[in-house]
């Protein structure tokens, strides 16, 4: 349908109290909505409830990105207060006499006014930014300085803080409970800024209680980049450019994913940012290859999903990128009245929000 690329027909008004602010008192006791693809039955339960929809033979394919302490807060030369949001993660490198590293990165920098180029800013005792360059769209270009004898990873953890969503409005802002709940329990790979949220809903527990039914797991890695909060500004959403993120996929996760599917097994997404990589280094008969690199796959309605059977996500902003992808799986008209009816039960929604899942 023609509507189904209408950028407000995935606009919704969700009440303040909707927003969860904070995670549930633990992962698996959030709430989860069940939608069966095949009988159209909707089910309200709690996420550990999803064991029951798992089969023998299944595969659950992860995000292991690993989010980052990436806001840091220090002076600039006037004395001035300035904030960096670096938007990946910086590579290091050893300058030529050993006695310090430096790294670039992409950020935003947030201050009274922008820093000049060739400017440094003082981001904690052990941590200088020197301002590289200005880019578009509000970036900024910066080389970070740091003696060789310390880890970028230690500093930013210590200096650092987790860069929760904008949504999260808390006057406290990010705390040290965010550095653990605001990650899932099998993150490794450090990249990303915002977490793979369908993911913080399984604990230890409860993946060891899926690997018993006979169930196999993967992982693969999507870096969740700053660009997965652009907004969608074209009224046909077939005109909107997707944004690009970091992706890997091991021969052991690809290989996985080929026998299960030869096996008759159902492969389960957590989440879109997993959705995306499978279906990326997906062949045309749903074959997957190893291999990394930049992923620019849009998905929307009309996409025919070549891998993907099953996607476990959380509630997703109106009139995003990642809502077009879910009504690519289930059905715009579907998803949004869902989405109203779980608005009306009092579900929690985005990254702290409760889940749902579609599968058949």
């Amino acid at each position: 349908m023609q509507q189904d690329f209408s950028l407000k027909a995935y606009n919704y008004t969700l009440p303040a109290e909707n927003i969860a602010q904070h995670p549930a008192d633990a992962r698996e006791n959030s709430r989860l909505l069940i939608l069966n693809r095949q009988t159209d039955q909707q089910k309200h339960g709690t996420f550990h409830d999803i064991l029951e929809l798992f089969q023998p033979g299944d595969l659950l394919v992860v995000n292991n990105t690993k989010v980052f302490p990436a806001r840091l807060h220090g002076n600039k030369e006037s004395g001035g207060k300035v904030e960096v949001f670096l938007l990946a993660y910086p590579v290091e490198q050893t300058n030529q006499d050993g006695t310090e590293k430096t790294a670039e990165a992409t950020c935003l920098i947030k201050s009274s006014k922008r820093p000049k180029v060739g400017s440094t800013l003082q981001l904690g005792p052990e941590l200088k930014a020197r301002i590289l360059e200005l880019l578009a769209d509000g970036k900024v270009q910066v080389e970070l300085h740091y003696k060789a004898s310390h880890d970028l990873a230690t500093i930013l953890t210590t200096h650092g803080q987790v860069p929760l969503p904008p949504y999260i409005t808390r006057k406290e802002g990010s705390t040290e409970e965010d550095r653990k709940r605001y990650q899932t329990v099998y993150a490794k790979e450090p990249g990303a800024v915002a977490a793979p949220t369908a993911g913080l809903h399984f604990s230890e527990e409860l993946l060891a209680a899926i690997q018993t039914k006979g169930v196999q797991s993967t992982q693969i890695t999507l870096h969740v980049g700053h660009g997965t909060f652009a907004p969608v500004r074209c009224e046909d959403i077939r005109e909107h450019q997707i944004h690009e993120e970091y992706i890997s996929v091991s021969q052991e996760s690809a290989d996985k994913i080929n026998t299960v599917r030869k096996n008759g097994g159902k492969i389960w997404a957590v989440g879109t940012t997993t959705v995306r990589t499978i279906e990326f280094m997906a062949d045309a008969k749903g074959e997957i290859q190893a291999g990394n690199g930049w992923c620019n796959l849009y998905i929307l309605p009309g996409y025919s999903f070549k891998t993907v059977d099953n996607l476990i996500t959380n509630f997703h902003l109106p009139e995003s990128s990642l809502l077009f992808l879910v009504s690519a799986l289930y059905g715009r008209e579907a998803l949004m009245s869902t989405y109203q009816q779980a608005i009306t039960e009092g579900y929690r929604f985005y990254s702290y929000g409760d889940a749902m899942v579609i599968y058949s």
